[in-house]
């Protein structure tokens, strides 16, 4: 299900960049985190409504059913601070070993957009990256398609609280709002 959800999300993310962007993003179980920018609110409304009705239909076409796929509204916050920011992008990307049943110390969500993140601490854009996951999933980077960051709070500004470890986790007690580095 992975490459079709990748399918709806770089579909939306293209439709129009210049008022609706899917920075990163991460696939749990049940739901999805998304790090987002829009031009105003109606370009966000729009961009998210044009995303689940996406995901919506490629899922019900790749499973054969028909009806109502999502049981919950979206939910978002506004991120206004480079603090704010970085803690979204770690919560969102290091989401997954808050749903493990075993705390991975490193590596990247296999079912997320890392492989596309260009903040890791030590690792460039395409280097290797070590990915917790099914090996099988390791060949699905190419799905993967994020927008850059038009704006300096995304782009810039959550950097100058030092860029992510592989090793780091999202706080256990917020929703978004601290982080923490697990052990080697």
């Amino acid at each position: 299900m992975f490459p079709t959800l990748c399918l709806a999300i770089k579909g939306a993310t293209k439709r129009d960049p210049t008022r609706f962007r899917i920075l990163q993003f991460s696939v749990q179980w049940d739901h999805m985190h998304l790090v987002v920018e829009a031009s105003d609110k109606r370009a966000l409304s729009a961009g998210v409504r044009s995303l689940v009705i996406r995901i919506a239909r490629y899922v019900n076409d790749l499973l054969g059913r028909r009806g109502r796929l999502w049981a919950d509204r979206w939910h978002g916050r506004d991120l206004t601070t480079p603090r704010q920011v970085r803690n979204a992008l770690v919560y969102v990307l290091a989401n997954f070993r808050k749903h493990t049943r075993r705390r991975l110390r490193e590596g990247v969500d296999a079912f997320s957009s890392a492989v596309r993140f260009d903040g890791w601490r030590g690792y460039s854009l395409g280097a290797a990256l070590p990915r917790a996951g099914p090996p099988f999933h390791r060949t699905l980077a190419g799905h993967v398609v994020v927008s850059r960051s038009r704006t300096w709070l995304g782009g810039a500004a959550w950097r100058r609280f030092g860029l992510i470890r592989v090793n780091e986790a999202p706080s256990p007690v917020s929703r978004g709002t601290g982080s923490q580095t697990l052990p080697a």
